[in-house]
């Protein structure tokens, strides 16, 4: 998806979990190693958005881990699952994004890649295979917290 405004982007990044693997893909765009995610459209909330992302991308059905308080007022208002994590990044010289970071579980490992994710490089990487690869220190940071807190 293009940038929603000009300066500024709130985006998703979700870890997703299986078996002790994470799984990270190979941005077509960038070469870089990066997790699952994009945009947040201006019709959703980010975890509507970590959810809708992962399943346009990867094919899974994946469930957000974290707490909210599961109730709601007659659909007025509900809790959402917060984030892990929250930071700012540069993507361009004129272009930065807000990313809520969430760590996810999915029930299997088997990816059905759309039709535009299809030329990216997708893997489910252990702990110790995390090294072994050109992986930039965020990321590896992060994919090593949702292994440590979502290990079976």
């Amino acid at each position: 998806m293009p940038h929603i405004h000009d300066k500024l982007d709130f985006t998703v990044e979700v870890f997703i979990v299986h078996k002790n693997k994470v799984l990270l893909r190979k941005h077509d765009k960038y070469k870089i190693w990066l997790s699952i995610g994009g945009h947040i459209e201006l019709n959703e909330d980010p975890n509507q958005a970590a959810i809708r992302e992962v399943k346009e991308e990867v094919g899974l059905n994946v469930k957000l881990a974290g707490y909210n308080m599961l109730f709601s007022d007659n659909n007025e208002y509900y809790e959402l699952i917060p984030p892990k994590f929250l930071n700012r990044h540069r993507i361009n010289e004129d272009h930065e994004h807000i990313s809520l970071i969430y760590f996810a579980v999915s029930d299997t490992d088997k990816l059905m890649l759309s039709q535009e994710e299809l030329s990216e490089e997708c893997r489910w990487f252990t702990l110790d295979e995390l090294d072994n690869y050109d992986i930039k220190e965020s990321i590896k940071f992060y994919a090593r917290k949702a292994l440590e807190e979502l290990k079976l």
